[in-house]
């Protein structure tokens, strides 16, 4: 089947036809507030570290302990609501040392951002020794002293300080 193509006759608008004002157009300021919602696991999550707790949430039905909190299982699907506190110790899992900072300008000593994966999380699996965890700095070391397994704690801002954020932790230590 053959398309038909239709002629749509029109005018072309020029610069004079706006100064003439003969087009009518209107110049607004987009007024664009929003809101953003943490969600029921992470605003649990975050008010946890506003009072100096890192929270995790376990699974009902196949007992994970998960952190961040989520609401349903990684592993089998389950809905999950049962928070409960992990401890700020743990293990780097992973790390780099990073002589570029987050904007992009060289720096001498590298920041060292790890995963780690705190006390009383669980495992991604029953075998593995690869563990889940949480990506934060670490600080009061030498680059050259950091190794996988390396076991760290969290230092944390003056209650005072805190906002319920993950920054509320200000890095992570060797101990």
């Amino acid at each position: 089947m053959t398309a038909r193509i239709k002629n749509f006759p029109g005018v072309s608008l020029s610069e004079k036809d706006f100064e003439e004002g003969k087009i009518l157009f209107v110049h607004d300021e987009l007024k664009a507030d929003y809101a953003w919602d943490t969600g029921i696991g992470i605003g649990a999550y975050l008010a946890g570290l506003k009072r100096g707790v890192i929270l995790g949430v376990r699974c009902g039905h196949c007992r994970k302990i998960v952190v961040p909190p989520r609401t349903v299982c990684e592993w089998c699907f389950h809905p999950m609501d049962e928070y409960v506190p992990v401890k700020d110790t743990g293990m780097v899992n992973t790390f780099s040392l990073c002589y570029v900072t987050w904007d992009v300008k060289r720096i001498t000593e590298p920041e060292i951002p790890a995963v780690i994966a705190l006390d009383g999380a669980s495992a991604l699996s029953e075998t593995s020794v690869i563990m889940g965890g949480i990506m934060h700095k670490l600080g009061e070391v030498e680059p050259k002293q950091v190794k996988i397994g390396t076991r760290v704690q969290a230092v944390w801002k003056p209650e005072s300080e805190r906002e319920g954020a993950i920054t509320d932790i200000l890095y992570f230590k060797p101990i």
